[in-house]
């Protein structure tokens, strides 16, 4: 089996170097890496300037431009083979819920499937994550591993992919896995103004919202609930059960 490996952390992440290592017992590891950190960056692709890869010294291709620009780059031209699975990670923090829409890992395993690919966004949902070694991010990759070995006996719908929650923990405490729906966050905290050495005010984002939907069934559930939670996603952003209602609307504009 031949892996496209990708992240939006960066090429240097300790959680892309466990995913890369476990995947590598199971087939052919390719990765294409965003040079630095691309959190947040959703879907974006770079068109106002060239891509460049360049090969690391442990053979990780870094790329100066976003998660899904290396995934594109990687599958329309830039190399000479076609990956069986693009997986994503391991993301440094959950990205559960409302987190989907912003998450450059799952749009890394998005443009996959746009370029008709399976593709697997995998997080470590831990609120320490950015401080953590390559141990930390170790048993998220066998999870990872366990799902990939059972790989042939899924029969996935056309333009699916998996986003996949890990929660920080041993090994030996995670209790499984468990199917989920994407949960919902609350409103986001308020910005945090403030004034730059020149008395100018500046703004940073605040942070994410406190859960709002995160009963069970949910991704925010299965984690807590020390399981893997195992989502499946599909960006058909249409909202069908409102299809006759504009319709009706626009019936009489």
């Amino acid at each position: 089996m031949r892996f496209l490996v990708s992240n939006d952390d960066g090429v240097q992440s300790p959680g892309l170097v466990a995913l890369a290592e476990a995947l590598a017992e199971l087939g052919e590891v390719t990765v294409v890496a965003p040079d630095s950190e691309r959190s947040a960056f959703s879907s974006a692709l770079t068109l106002d300037r060239p891509l460049r890869p360049v090969q690391q010294p442990n053979g990780f291709w870094a790329v100066n431009g976003t998660p899904a620009d290396c995934v594109h780059l990687a599958l329309n031209g830039f190399l000479d083979f076609e990956p069986d699975i693009v997986v994503s990670g391991i993301n440094a923090g959950a990205n559960l819920g409302d987190d989907t829409l912003y998450s450059g890992t799952v749009a890394a395993a998005l443009e996959a499937r746009f370029l008709g690919k399976t593709g697997i966004a995998v997080s470590l949902a831990g609120a320490h994550g950015k401080g953590y070694g390559i141990e930390a991010y170790r048993p998220a990759a066998q999870m990872v591993s366990r799902l990939i070995r059972s790989w042939p006996r899924l029969n996935l719908p056309a333009r699916t992919i998996l986003n996949v929650n890990v929660p920080d923990l041993p090994l030996e405490a995670i209790r499984g896995f468990q199917v989920s729906r994407l949960g919902h966050r609350g409103r986001a905290r308020d910005v945090l103004a403030l004034d730059d050495p020149r008395g100018r005010k500046v703004y940073w984002i605040g942070i994410a919202g406190n859960p709002a939907d995160a009963g069970e069934g949910t991704d925010f559930h299965a984690v807590a609930d020390a399981c893997v939670s195992v989502t499946p996603l599909l960006t058909d952003l249409t909202r069908h059960d409102a299809l006759e209602d504009v319709s009706s609307w626009l019936d009489e504009v």
